[in-house]
């Protein structure tokens, strides 16, 4: 999903503020990739998921999970993130191979933690994520004429298929 960013650049894009007065806590468990910006660690990718999981430590486990359609099986990666600045500022940290980190930068946030819109260090990368698999449609299209005011590619956002539950073995 959304962090499998492998860039060595970590802050956000130019112009683009995290979002402030974040609660990780909430912000914790599982999300539906709605729309991405597609990216050859993802491609191909469908039913992607992401899960966050609060550590003692004061990091975030990601276990990023999607369905190969090329190789007809679920594949899966598992990755660390730490605050950049202060843990009430949504900007992370992530690391999937170190030393390489990738940064994710929370950009718009639902009131209740059940939408968001994520990038990563430049406007190359942006995810739209919910609780649910699907997202209202007129948010969808707030979320991504958001994106486009920011100056991300909303043209080339692929949308992400969680019809079904595919098994490994068996392609949709």
């Amino acid at each position: 999903m959304a962090v499998f960013l492998l860039s060595s650049c970590t802050g956000a894009p130019s112009g683009i503020e995290p979002v402030s007065d974040f609660d990780a806590e909430r912000y914790t468990g599982k999300w539906y990739e709605i729309k991405r910006l597609d990216h050859r660690f993802e491609r191909g990718l469908t039913h992607v998921t992401a899960e966050y999981q609060a550590q003692d430590d004061g990091t975030i486990k990601v276990i990023n999970r999607g369905f190969d359609t090329d190789d007809c099986e679920w594949k899966s990666i598992e990755g660390t993130a730490t605050f950049r600045e202060s843990p009430d500022i949504a900007s992370l940290r992530v690391v999937f191979f170190w030393p390489i980190a990738g940064g994710y930068h929370v950009i718009v946030l639902d009131d209740d933690y059940e939408w968001a819109m994520v990038s990563g260090p430049s406007r190359n990368y942006l995810w739209i994520l919910a609780r649910e698999p699907d997202l209202d449609e007129d948010v969808l299209s707030d979320l991504v004429t958001k994106a486009e005011e920011w100056g991300f590619a909303v043209d080339e956002l692929v949308e992400v298929e969680h019809d079904g539950s595919p098994e490994d073995g068996v392609c949709p």
